[in-house]
């Protein structure tokens, strides 16, 4: 009878070891399945890297026309121009040709290059798809396909994400215009070799924009007064009209990667502080160790000059607020806003990525309660289990 007792009391002391574990079990398989959710939904969504289309011959051209090419104005272009089969070109000079003008069966090779680059450009299968006016839209490398005309009304930016070989690749149904004074703005690695502009009817860029990427277009190109293009027109059926304009064909322009100086032209934050002007907004001190000595007297300017003392005063002046400069042809995005139109706080951050950040912190946020009701209700489930086999022991 003793036996049998302490064989009932062995198994049962057994089976209340053995129970717990496989709540706690429970528990960890919960906690591992919500961290690999949080990991999951975490993760960015990436594209399939696309290839740059090749442009064969007309790579060295900044200008080719199908019919004809005419300039009004002191035109500087830093590659070939050409047309074909037309051959008439008026305006050079004054215009200036940085390469070599050809016509006719001198440019034979590079319309032919067109037509494949075209094509290529083209057939290349859609990433997202974009309508009307891109104004104040940031995206990253891929393929945008419009089923009607493109517009950019103000800046768009294209964001390459640390990645000098994204590849950017627009398809324009009918028409692309752009507004005077817009912008294709460059960010965080992105190259203007790398933007294309596909575009079934003609093209219009504004007066004074600054444009960035190779226009392939089936019919005609207007670049009107005061226009920057970082790229090429390229036309393969009709003419090419420009007016006092400037081309960079033969060299790519490429926004700094994060973390490094961020305009190729005056960094911002850097150097004496500015008035407001161009160089983009100062960087306020926090008057901790090493902080500026005498404070500024209220002006224009930024902080005082750091000294080697303790702690000191910040200055009460305005940290300058001016718009971030380009270099000419294409204008680079501050890295340290990443915001579409290179505006940005005090801190360096931008509306936009003020928000972004915001609905991150919030969705993370989320999940990290979710994670930890799911391990305090595993514990809880495995306490009470402990307290019932503990009762029942007792009371047998």
């Amino acid at each position: 009878m003793g036996t049998d007792t302490q064989k009932h009391a062995t198994i049962h002391r057994t089976g209340l070891r053995r129970r717990p574990i496989g709540l706690f079990g429970g528990a960890a398989l919960a906690v591992a399945g919500t961290a690999a959710l949080i990991i999951n939904l975490g993760a960015p969504a990436a594209f399939a890297a696309e290839a740059p289309v090749g442009l064969g011959a007309v790579a060295s051209y900044s200008v080719l026309g199908g019919e004809t090419v005419t300039n009004t104005g002191l035109t500087v272009l830093d590659g070939d121009l050409g047309t074909t089969p037309g051959s008439a070109i008026t305006g050079f000079p004054p215009g200036i040709v940085g390469g070599t003008t050809r016509v006719e069966a001198a440019a034979a090779d590079a319309k032919a290059s067109l037509l494949v680059a075209y094509d290529d450009a083209r057939s290349r299968a859609t990433t997202a798809s974009v309508a009307g006016d891109l104004v104040g839209q940031t995206l990253v490398g891929g393929v945008y396909t419009a089923s009607g005309p493109l517009a950019v009304s103000g800046t768009l930016t294209l964001d390459a994400q640390g990645d000098p070989n994204a590849v950017f690749i627009f398809q324009a149904a009918s028409t692309l215009m752009t507004a005077s004074s817009s912008r294709i703005a460059l960010l965080d690695g992105a190259s203007s070799c790398n933007v294309y502009w596909q575009v079934a009817e003609s093209a219009t860029l504004g007066t004074n924009s600054r444009f960035t990427g190779t226009i392939m277009a089936l019919q005609s190109i207007s670049v009107t007064t005061g226009t920057r293009v970082d790229g090429r027109a390229l036309a393969r059926n009709g003419q090419v009209s420009l007016q006092s304009n400037v081309f960079q064909s033969t060299t790519c322009v490429t926004a700094p990667l994060i973390g490094t100086p961020t305009d190729t032209a005056t960094p911002p934050g850097t150097g004496t502080p500015t008035d407001g002007g161009t160089g983009g907004p100062g960087t306020p001190t926090d008057g901790g160790t090493g902080g500026p000595g005498t404070p500024t007297d209220g002006g224009t300017g930024g902080p005082g000059t750091p000294t080697d003392g303790g702690p000191g005063t910040p200055g009460n002046g305005t940290p300058g607020t001016g718009t971030p400069t380009d270099n000419g042809g294409v204008l680079i995005v501050p890295t340290s806003t990443r915001g579409p139109n290179g505006g940005g706080n005090a801190n360096g951050n931008s509306p936009d990525s003020l928000a972004n950040s915001g609905a991150d912190s919030a969705a993370n946020g989320w999940i990290g309660v979710t994670a930890l009701g799911l391990v305090i209700g595993g514990l809880g489930l495995a306490g009470v289990s402990l307290r019932r086999r503990e009762n029942a022991r007792t009371k047998a």
